[in-house]
């Protein structure tokens, strides 16, 4: 059983699933390889140079993977809700998890199976991108009408990791690291 169970694996998906596993969260992201990522290259994305959508989730696959995030192939056809956390079907199999974080770009299909509530066509989520269903987050295009955007995504994700986090160490949770933090997790490689 994964603590945390990420559906999508563009910007949004894998940055809650970089910040949750990194921070100790066992996570595990289905991962169709549909995200728009691939039709896109970046010069608007902070820190981004210029460089090929499909690159850059490469990058970000293996940053994730790297800190154990679990990626699995397979479509997930249906999420709800499962004693004190979810279940998530992919390929005629379940798999539970006590946090879902779907990102399945502007595809709110799963969200409305699992009961979400809706602003007009969007996912209503608050600030840390929660949705009506407790322990359920929400993330990128699904929540916003119109700003598709692979950095808004990320910061999405993020947040959505941040609150999981937040929650599950009963306090305000700040995932923040110095040098000395990058040197004992890389081996005194940080930076290169």
């Amino acid at each position: 059983m994964a603590n945390v169970i990420v559906v999508g694996g563009g910007p949004a998906g894998l940055s809650a699933a970089l910040f949750a596993q990194k921070n100790g969260l066992e996570t595990t992201v289905f991962d169709t390889d549909q995200t728009w990522l691939h039709k896109a290259h970046l010069f608007n994305y902070p820190g981004i140079g210029s460089q090929d959508g499909t690159a850059f989730l490469e990058t970000l696959r293996r940053q994730a993977e790297g800190f154990g995030v679990e990626r699995v192939d397979a479509e997930v056809s249906d999420v709800s809700e499962s004693g004190e956390g979810f279940t998530v079907t992919a390929d005629g199999e379940d798999y539970d998890g006590d946090y879902v974080v779907l990102a399945t770009g502007a595809n709110r299909d799963l969200a409305d199976t699992l009961g979400c509530e809706f602003d007009g066509d969007i996912v209503d989520v608050d600030v840390t991108m929660e949705t009506s269903i407790e322990g359920a987050y929400a993330t990128g295009a699904m929540v916003r009408a119109e700003e598709w955007q692979a950095v808004i995504s990320a910061g999405d994700g993020a947040a959505a990791a941040l609150n999981i986090l937040s929650t599950e160490k009963g306090e305000n949770y700040h995932d923040f690291d110095v040098p000395a933090d990058a040197d004992a997790v890389f081996g005194g490689m940080a930076g290169e």
